[in-house]
C-alpha cells in the first residue's frame, strides 16, 4: 500500500497537468448546440477533446426504422466531430427516450472507466439541476455524470484500479443546458459559478458541424414544419424539407441561441455554462482557523 498510494497521488497530478476534455452528451447534438464553440475554442488552444454519448439516436429521424437510425445518426455523428476537430467519440448505444429504465449505476461506472482512461483536465455534461427540462434523457445523462465530482470517482470503481486504471482527479466542470439559454439564477450545484464564453471567433465552425447531422436536422425540420402549419403560419423556408431547407433551419436556430447568449453578457455570439473550476475547494470558514502541519 505504501506503494501503491504515491503512484495514486502521481497519476492524479499527471491527469490534471494534461490538456484534456471529456464531453458527456445524451445524444448527438445537444453537446455541439450548448458548447460547440467554447469546444472548438479549446481544441485550437491545443486540447484533445473527446466525447461520450450515452443514446444511440434510435428514434431521431424521418421514415427510417430504428436500426436505420441509429446507423445514420451515428456515422453522422462521427462526421460532426471531426468537422469541429474532436479527437474521438465514444457512443455507449443505450436506447434514447429510454434512458431512465437503465441503471444509472451502470452508466455511472462506464462513464468513471473512460474518465479514467481518458484523464481529463476539463469535463462537461449537462445540468442536472435546470428547471423545466423536456427531455429527460438530459437529466439521467447529468446525474451519473455529475457524481464524479463527489471523491473524483475514488469512493467506487475499485476494479478499475485493479485493472490498472487508477483514479484520477479533474480540475473543471462545465454544467450545461443543451438547447436553450440558462434562466437567471438557474442550475447549478453547490457553489457553482455562472461563466460566459464568447464564440464569436468559433461560432461558423460550431454550425458547421451540427450541420453534418443531416437525419437528425431532417427530423426536426419536419417538427417545425408541421407545427407552424397546424398554427397557420407556414413558413417559406420550410415549403419543401430536404437537405437544403434543414441546413439553414438549424443554422438560424443555432444563431438566434447564440446571439439570445451573448446578448446577455456582450458578445456577438455567445455560450453560457454552470463552472466549478479552479480555486480552494476548501470553504473559508474552515481555512481561516487552519493550522500549518509540525
Amino acid at each position: 500500500m505504501r506503494f501503491l498510494l504515491p503512484l495514486l497521488l502521481q497519476a492524479g497530478l499527471l491527469a490534471q497537468g494534461q490538456k484534456s476534455v471529456l464531453v458527456v452528451s445524451a445524444g448527438s447534438g445537444d453537446y455541439l448546440m450548448a458548447a460547440g464553440g467554447t469546444l472548438a475554442s479549446l481544441i485550437d488552444d491545443g486540447y484533445a477533446v473527446n466525447v461520450v454519448q450515452i443514446g444511440n439516436d434510435e428514434k431521431n429521424s424521418v421514415g427510417l426504422n430504428p436500426a436505420q437510425s441509429r446507423l445514420a445518426n451515428n456515422q453522422e455523428t462521427q462526421n460532426a466531430a471531426r468537422v469541429l476537430g474532436i479527437k474521438e467519440v465514444v457512443i455507449l448505444n443505450h436506447k434514447s427516450g429510454e434512458l431512465s429504465q437503465v441503471s444509472s449505476n451502470e452508466i455511472r461506472n462506464q462513464l468513471f472507466a473512460l474518465i479514467r482512461v481518458y484523464k481529463p483536465r476539463i469535463v462537461f455534461h449537462p445540468d442536472p439541476w435546470i428547471h423545466y427540462e423536456p427531455d429527460w434523457d438530459q437529466f439521467w445523462t447529468a446525474r451519473p455524470a455529475e457524481e464524479f465530482s463527489y471523491g473524483s470517482g475514488g469512493l467506487v470503481g475499485a476494479e478499475f484500479t485493479k485493472m490498472g486504471l487508477p483514479p484520477v482527479s479533474v480540475s473543471e466542470t462545465y454544467y450545461y443546458a443543451a438547447h436553450r439559454p440558462y434562466r437567471t439564477g438557474e442550475g447549478g450545484h453547490d457553489g457553482a459559478k455562472f461563466r460566459p464564453i464568447d464564440i464569436t471567433r468559433t461560432f461558423h465552425r460550431k454550425v458547421a458541424a451540427i450541420e453534418e447531422l443531416e437525419t437528425a436536422n431532417r427530423r426536426y425540420a419536419s417538427q417545425v414544419k408541421h407545427r407552424l402549419d397546424l398554427a397557420g403560419r407556414p413558413s417559406p423556408l420550410l415549403r419543401e424539407i430536404n437537405l437544403t431547407s434543414a441546413k439553414a433551419l438549424i443554422r438560424a436556430y443555432a444563431e438566434e441561441l447564440a446571439e439570445t447568449i451573448g446578448r446577455k453578457h456582450g458578445f456577438h455570439y455567445g455560450e453560457e455554462f454552470n463552472y466549478h473550476g479552479r480555486g480552494s475547494p476548501i470553504p473559508e470558514y474552515i481555512r481561516e482557523r487552519a493550522k500549518p502541519r509540525p
